[in-house]
């Protein structure tokens, strides 16, 4: 993958006997300013979520509380990166085939974006996307 490939990020965490805590913000932990937040709950057993990419988009993913599989694929190589923790996220840049896959009963993915919704940003037919990483 390229030099903007994927990468694990680690979060800060705050140990309490009372609790932990993990936070992210802008420019500190995330490499970009967020424009948009959403999370993914109540996924049934052998469901997929994803199935595409976005041009540009970047986004970082979190798996806030149990599990689920992140597989990414650049045009030639396919990474698989199981999220567990909720003090670490999954940078995924733009241009990059992703699906999330393998959630564990009441997981909860958080995303980060740095771009408000957009359907033209989406890439769904993955010739397309192929074609596109080749030119």
């Amino acid at each position: 993958m390229s030099s903007t490939e994927p990468r694990l990020i680690d979060l800060p965490k705050i140990l309490d006997d009372r609790g932990n805590l993990s936070f992210f913000q802008n420019n500190a932990q995330v490499p970009f300013e967020i424009k948009r937040v959403y999370w993914i709950y109540d996924v049934p057993g052998g469901e997929i979520r994803g199935g595409h990419a976005y041009k540009t988009l970047q986004e970082v993913i979190i798996a806030l509380s149990g599990s689920f599989d992140v597989v990414l694929f650049d045009g030639k190589e396919e990474k698989r990166f199981t999220l567990n923790r909720s003090y670490q996220g999954l940078y995924v840049p733009g241009m990059i085939w992703k699906h999330l896959e393998n959630f564990s009963t009441n997981s909860v993915a958080l995303i980060a974006a740095d771009q408000p919704y957009s359907e033209a940003e989406y890439l769904r037919d993955p010739e397309l996307f192929k074609s596109m990483k080749l030119s």
